[in-house]
């Protein structure tokens, strides 16, 4: 279904699913030891990207508009002291835990932006300059770090094994083959 161009809501919201899109497909087809193999100097790697995202969406679509987050592993990652928590997987996280947290924190996310207006407030206690702020602003700034996040599992995956595209409806990648 076509999304209208004066419904500036449902053009964020499809891109933000486009990113949503492509870093679950970059997740496809992993063994759990793939998913936590540090594929650069600070060590990243896809579950905990992915854990990351999930961890990101709940602060922001959830706990900064005022309701309560539920997933137990996200609530440990957000008291935990270590600011880099949300990139460090339980040890015991395989990557099908992450991908259902994610894909149950979307869900989460989706459910409290159906009952917003764009213009609906929003506090982020962590932000300096706009900390009082609107849903659409939370919006702007997810779908940038959804993007953000997609581009660092592109390169990881294609370390990993290989594997390039930017989503499955649009894999927008050139033939290589040499001619």
């Amino acid at each position: 279904m076509p999304i209208d161009n004066n419904d500036r809501g449902a053009q964020l919201r499809e891109y933000l699913n486009d990113a949503r899109e492509a870093i679950l497909w970059k997740c496809e087809g992993l063994t759990d030891a793939q998913a936590r193999t540090p594929l650069t100097p600070t060590g990243t790697h896809v579950m905990g990207l992915l854990l990351h995202l999930a961890v990101t969406e709940s602060q922001y679509f959830i706990a900064c508009l005022g309701r309560e987050v539920e997933n137990p592993v996200i609530r440990c990652v957000v008291q935990a002291e270590d600011t880099q928590a949300a990139f460090l997987p339980p040890p015991n996280m395989t990557l099908f835990d992450a991908v259902k947290i994610y894909r149950e924190t979307n869900v989460a996310a989706d459910a409290v932006l159906d009952e917003l207006e764009l213009d609906s407030p929003a506090v982020v206690q962590w932000w300096i300059k706009h900390r009082h702020t609107t849903v659409e602003r939370l919006l702007v700034h997810m779908i940038a770090e959804s993007h953000r996040h997609a581009g660092h599992l592109d390169i990881v995956r294609e370390q990993l094994d290989g594997f390039i595209g930017l989503r499955p409806s649009a894999p927008n990648i050139p033939d290589l083959t040499p001619e």
